[in-house]
């Protein structure tokens, strides 16, 4: 076997001695403020938390940060079909229209195709800020189609942010070209630091021309996957980690995942549930391995959260999604459609738009600020769950029979923070209740003690009520932190005045990679 890459086997930039290199890049990850262990950059972070360059590079990516993902949206080019390893949880699909988790296309790209497409969906949705490339397989498994893509979309859009995922198999053979091509944003899936568990993962991973499979295969990619986050990090390339938490695999071992990462400079974890639905056709979902509850997810990102902020916004996306989170329009972009359209890159009418959706953003936060101070005053214990309908730009202006998904948002004293969200059916089709009935939406919700829509009919409403969960129209078109402070105060005030009894909610179910209405 040839010599696996070390990061001695690099020069370091700038003369960095490779200790101080090391230090640099746990340092240039996500720092500490305000207390032990409480990361003071991540999603949730806003400008005053972070470095102004860094700030430039996240204000406006829906993945970076958790504000602007209910503002502006991303899209995936699926140019990236070949993979060098093989997961138990994927399963690679082509052709599916219906279907929304990783791996999963409708069809395959050329660079050039790929490139028409983004300068067309650019020119559609000005809010489109960021261009991903996470397969259908591997970006670096396919480096010439990935770069000639990035060098494409450069030429006609340098506004775009770029960005690719990987499984860092074979990362640190192309970090100098990725921060050549000022590749800003990586994403590498690291789902554990230790061989025996990663042999129940990856069933072969394809290096240096063979086929190696067990122990060994694992030890090969953790190896290189830390190696490609410690050169990415020192070279000021913001990373973040994708972890799929497995129940009873890996999931009480990512916590040692989580402080290795964080101590190379990592500048995000994302935990995602596991997918393992058997119609999906993957390895664990055939064997009957099952997949995280909502509780079970929020206690492990919560444990990891202690040592660096969380992503908990992902939506497990397709390899050619297109919209903001939680949407998918790519079936407006078909690469039949793209071809007929006449296209014109405005950079001046997009940058204008985006200047209203920082003004918005700002309104958004003030508003919070000015309910948040009305809370200076309480000291109860009590936090709760407040599920949230909506369609995007920070508002609740979603009926509860069209929504796709909910947001979900923990609330107390300390305020209000983003969760999750929860993916269900569709409750109203046509006008008329679905098959599936409220029963599915229920058990995603069963951990809420509210949900906050801009209407709802009296059947649902009633049918969450028997359910424990109070249905509120009352915040209606209401920037969406500002209403669930709001909301949880006039909790408080009928708790204290005992018109309600507060109770402690169950446990609810996750619906990740629901196949969706067509």
């Amino acid at each position: 076997m040839s010599k696996l890459l070390q990061l001695h086997d690099f020069g370091a930039p700038g003369g960095m001695s490779f200790d101080a290199l090391r230090n640099s890049a746990a340092s240039a990850g996500c720092s500490t403020k305000g207390g032990a262990g409480k990361s003071s950059c991540g999603s949730a972070a806003g400008p005053s938390d972070l470095p102004p360059d860094v700030w430039e590079k996240v204000k406006n990516h829906p993945c970076y940060s958790e504000q602007a993902h209910h503002h502006f949206a991303r899209m995936h080019v699926a140019v990236a079909p070949a993979c060098n390893i093989q997961c138990n949880y994927c399963n690679r699909k082509y052709d599916c229209a219906n279907e929304s988790r990783p791996g999963v296309v409708s069809e395959k790209l050329t660079p050039e195709q790929a490139a028409r497409k983004v300068v067309a969906v650019a020119s559609t949705i000005p809010q489109m800020t960021v261009l991903g490339i996470a397969g259908p397989g591997d970006a670096l498994a396919n480096p010439a189609k990935t770069f000639k893509t990035f060098e494409l979309v450069t030429q006609t859009a340098p506004d775009i942010k770029l960005c690719l995922s990987t499984n860092g198999l074979m990362l640190p053979d192309y970090v100098e070209q990725i921060a050549a091509m000022n590749v800003d944003h990586v994403t590498i899936t690291i789902n554990m630091i230790d061989p025996e568990v990663g042999a129940k993962i990856y069933p072969w991973i394809f290096y240096d021309h063979r086929r190696i499979t067990g122990v060994e295969a694992s030890k090969i990619l953790s190896e290189r996957q830390l190696l490609g986050l410690e050169m990415l990090t020192a070279r000021g390339i913001l990373v973040k980690v994708n972890s799929v938490m497995i129940p009873g695999i890996n999931d009480k071992h990512l916590i040692e995942v989580n402080k290795a990462v964080k101590s190379r400079g990592a500048f995000l974890h994302n935990i995602m549930p596991l997918i393992s639905e058997a119609e999906h056709g993957t390895a664990f979902g055939l064997s009957g391995q099952r997949g995280p509850t909502a509780q079970e997810l929020k206690a492990l990102q919560d444990a990891c959260e202690g040592e660096m902020n969380m992503m908990r916004h992902c939506r497990q996306c397709r390899a050619d999604a297109v919209g903001l989170l939680g949407e998918d329009r790519s079936a407006e972009f078909t690469t039949e459609k793209v071809m007929a359209m006449d296209v014109e890159y405005d950079l001046a009418a997009r940058q204008a738009y985006q200047a209203k959706v920082e003004a918005e953003r700002d309104a958004i936060a003030a508003a919070k600020q000015r309910e948040m101070q009305s809370l200076a005053d309480e000291t109860a214990s009590i936090k709760i769950q407040v599920a949230i309908a909506t369609r995007g730009g920070g508002v609740i202006n979603e009926h509860f029979g069209h929504a796709h998904e909910f947001q979900i948002y923990e609330v107390s004293t300390a305020g209000a923070k983003f969760v999750g969200h929860r993916r269900v059916d569709l409750y109203c089709e046509g006008g008329y209740a679905s098959d599936a009935g409220i029963e599915p939406i229920l058990k995603a919700l069963n951990d809420c003690t509210a949900v906050l829509v801009a209407k709802i009919g009296l059947c649902p409403k009633d049918s969450l009520a028997g359910a424990g969960i109070e249905a509120v129209e009352t915040y209606a078109f209401e920037y969406i932190e500002q209403s669930v402070i709001a909301y949880f105060k006039d909790y408080l005030a009928r708790v204290g005045k005992s018109e309600i009894r507060h109770v402690a909610r169950g446990d609810a179910d996750i619906r990740q990679g629901a196949f969706l209405a067509v």
